[in-house]
């Protein structure tokens, strides 16, 4: 399985309703975005996504997903990116939740993934890939 990790900077994109998009994702058991993706030629529905928070404390993983649609062109603040849809398994709120922080994911071999990613949407290593899905899965039983 290939996956990849987006960035969230809430210094530059304030995510207004967050409390709100993880009550949908508690009632529907999904919620759906979508987010810029560098890796737009690479990148497939059914592949895996993780979102980390960059920019401000604490600093980790904090949601989770499969991409949902194809990459597609789209215009924002007079700029043309691509962009992904992912339906989102897994949404904690930084501020209120523990998330799994960058101390963690810097230990072992997860430490040769970039985890606070220039641009969205970044191919994550393919041999860390299971790596990182058990520690995710691990780190959300003790949540």
């Amino acid at each position: 399985m290939k996956a990849y990790l987006f960035g969230w900077n809430p210094l530059k994109f304030k995510w207004e309703d967050l409390d709100k998009d993880i009550a949908t994702l508690s009632a529907n058991g999904e919620y759906k975005d979508n987010w810029s993706v560098i890796s737009h030629k690479t990148i497939h529905p059914g592949d895996r996504a993780y979102i980390v928070r960059v920019g401000v404390e604490p600093k980790g993983i904090f949601a989770s997903g499969v991409i949902s649609s194809e990459p597609y062109l789209a215009l924002r603040k007079g700029r043309t990116y691509y962009r992904i849809e992912i339906s989102l398994d897994v949404l904690l709120n930084p501020d209120k939740q523990p998330i799994l922080t960058l101390d963690i994911l810097k230990t072992g071999n997860l430490a040769m993934q970039t985890w606070t990613p220039q641009a969205s949407g970044i191919s994550i290593q393919p041999q860390l890939v299971d790596e990182l899905e058990g520690v995710w899965q691990d780190f959300l039983t003790d949540v």
